[in-house]
């Protein structure tokens, strides 16, 4: 099954679009999967996390509270309203800024844990966003995604519909983990299956 291509104007117009029914859309229906990220991100206790792709900051509230916490993503629409959940829950540890997820302003190794929620099946390059939050994770850091991948015999039949169209809002509907996970250097130590009948993975790896 191909994959369709994403642009970037695709993905900063469909984020403007949702930005304000994001969290009603895709909150409860994708908080298993972030559950499921978080709970890996309080075992590990980083010291310091980076989260690619921050949108509205669902997860921001939610981080280790003494964690030195920093957002990215590509829409001012959505920064708009993590900064107001920032505020609301007085998170002095936290800040969000309007950079591009495939190149970002850090140091190498700058971060002990980068978060990738559902957002590299929404970039134009995922490879290149794998490879520069492997740069931003210091040595003994890891890398966490959650993301829908392909292969589930559940929802090919939806993805097959979703492909024509998948692309003009900003998605990649077909999206395979072999290609994009395992042909990746990431060192992978854990999978788990998360929402509605495994539609999405939550990845756990190391990046040496």
């Amino acid at each position: 099954m191909s994959e369709q291509k994403v642009t970037f104007a695709d993905v900063k117009t469909s984020y403007r679009r949702w930005a304000g029914v994001y969290d009603r859309v895709f909150g409860a229906v994708l908080q298993d999967g972030r559950n499921k990220l978080l709970r890996q991100v309080a075992a590990l206790q980083p010291k310091s996390i980076l989260e690619i792709g921050v949108g509205t900051g669902l997860l921001l509230p939610h981080y280790p509270p003494n964690a030195r916490v920093v957002g990215v993503d590509v829409s001012d629409e959505m920064l708009a309203i993590a900064r107001e959940r920032i505020k609301k829950h007085n998170l002095t540890n936290t800040s969000v800024q309007l950079s591009d997820g495939e190149s970002l302003p850090f140091k190498d190794a700058e971060f002990e844990c980068v978060v990738l929620p559902y957002v590299i099946s929404v970039t134009p390059d995922p490879k290149a966003l794998i490879n520069e939050a492997m740069r931003l994770c210091s040595p003994t850091g890891h890398v966490i995604i959650a993301n829908h991948f392909s292969g589930s015999k559940t929802w090919a039949f939806l993805e097959k519909v979703a492909e024509p169209i998948a692309a003009k809002i900003g998605f990649h509907s077909s999206f395979s983990y072999d290609e994009h996970i395992g042909k990746s250097s990431l060192n992978v130590t854990k999978v788990e299956a998360a929402n509605l009948l495994g539609l999405s993975k939550v990845v756990t790896a190391k990046v040496r």
